[in-house]
């Protein structure tokens, strides 16, 4: 049998956050960014009376449906500063091992956290749901859930 693979190709793996080129230079965004830059879209399209492709739909559909931090009665730049804010305290969230080497969230986990966190996540369920966190203490991961569920309670009440 023909190996077919090439051996010297990286093996992208998101548990272990390994990821291919082509993903070095992007900005990832949670659902709820999405949610938001597409509602604005969509308002503008209507606006110019254009029609929204099925992909785009499709696409709005999916993160509308996924989207935990939403809220009708807030402000469309009061909701886009609430996910800034919290991505940007994830992204520079840090805590010192034990031995001394500094953690850090790799994009690609804020983008996760920010997703699936509802106020009552659990720190095992992250670490289930998103494996490449079982580097940090389960202090730090629940330092990590508190920060979410604080922006979470601020967006929907």
């Amino acid at each position: 049998m023909a190996d077919t693979g090439d051996s010297s190709a990286p093996v992208e793996n998101v548990a272990n956050l390994k990821f291919g080129p082509e993903f070095q230079e992007i900005h990832v965004l949670s659902n709820a960014q999405v949610a938001v830059i597409l509602q604005v879209s969509a308002r503008s399209a209507v606006n110019r009376d254009e029609e929204l492709n099925e992909v785009y739909r499709k696409t709005q559909h999916y993160v509308n449906r996924f989207n935990t931090m939403t809220n009708p009665e807030k402000d469309h730049q009061e909701l886009v500063d609430e996910l800034d804010n919290l991505q940007d305290a994830l992204t520079t969230f840090r805590k010192e091992t034990d031995d001394g080497e500094e953690l850090d969230l790799h994009q690609a986990e804020v983008a996760a956290l920010m997703n699936l966190v509802a106020t009552d996540t659990l720190v095992e369920e992250c670490l289930t749901l998103i494996p490449s966190l079982s580097r940090f203490p389960e202090a730090a991961i629940d330092e990590i859930l508190d920060l979410i569920r604080s922006t979470m309670i601020r967006i929907v009440s």
